[in-house]
């Protein structure tokens, strides 16, 4: 997907074709539930969670894959082995196939990033 120009998370996910709005709204839903004390905005063109103005986390739909940031190393550090074999870019998981999701695995990357803020890379 080309960067969204929607003004919000609800017109970001409308925009999107089905299949790939059902597996974003459920990271949403991860993410509201997570983050508790985190922003929803809408930064550089994706949904991004942000802590004292800093962005921490981010999702989007691209064209080959979904997209899951992570912009904290030291998050991805103490998951290294349940990060192991996954499609990672610096600070970005990738699931080429929405069903191929681990929502356990970015639901736990949730909860440690929640638990205390971090160095963003």
């Amino acid at each position: 997907m080309v960067q969204s120009k929607a003004s919000d998370v609800d017109g970001y996910l409308n925009e999107l074709p089905e299949e790939r709005r059902v597996p974003l709204a459920r990271l949403r839903q991860l993410c509201r539930a997570e983050l508790v004390g985190f922003e929803e905005v809408m930064a550089y063109g994706m949904p991004a969670y942000e802590r004292d103005g800093a962005t921490e986390i981010a999702f989007a739909a691209q064209k080959q894959y979904i997209s899951f940031y992570l912009m904290r190393g030291d998050v991805r550090d103490a998951f290294e082995e349940r990060l192991a074999g996954q499609d990672m870019g610096k600070g970005c998981l990738r699931f080429r196939r929405p069903e191929n999701i681990d929502f356990d695995l970015v639901r736990d990357l949730l909860r440690a990033t929640a638990a205390r803020p971090g160095r963003i890379c």
